[in-house]
């Protein structure tokens, strides 16, 4: 998620939509978000039953799946405004800084 936010640094909605590089990139760290996810115990994920796992993974498969259909004003609110808190509760769960 660190890399998400390196390759937003600098970015508005209106320049990440501009920018098949930064979408590129972030796409495809979403992606690797998601599959992350999908490898974590079901202890881990009992621990915040709030998070939305699936909607997590399943953001991955669709960015897979149907990636001339990806919806990048998506990809962009995922990216700023979910993705933000998701890390804080990795880190927390995980032990990380």
């Amino acid at each position: 998620m660190t890399k998400i936010e390196g390759y937003l640094e600098g970015l508005d909605e209106q320049r990440f939509l501009s920018d098949p590089r930064a979408h590129d990139a972030v796409v495809r760290q979403i992606e690797i978000v998601g599959e992350a996810t999908k490898h974590l115990s079901q202890d881990i994920r009992s621990l915040s039953p709030a998070t939305p796992w699936h909607d997590i993974a399943g953001m991955r498969d669709k960015l897979i799946h149907d990636y001339f259909e990806v919806d990048l004003h998506r990809v962009w609110l995922t990216a700023t405004r979910d993705l933000p808190p998701f890390k804080e509760t990795i880190l927390r769960l995980l032990g990380g800084p």
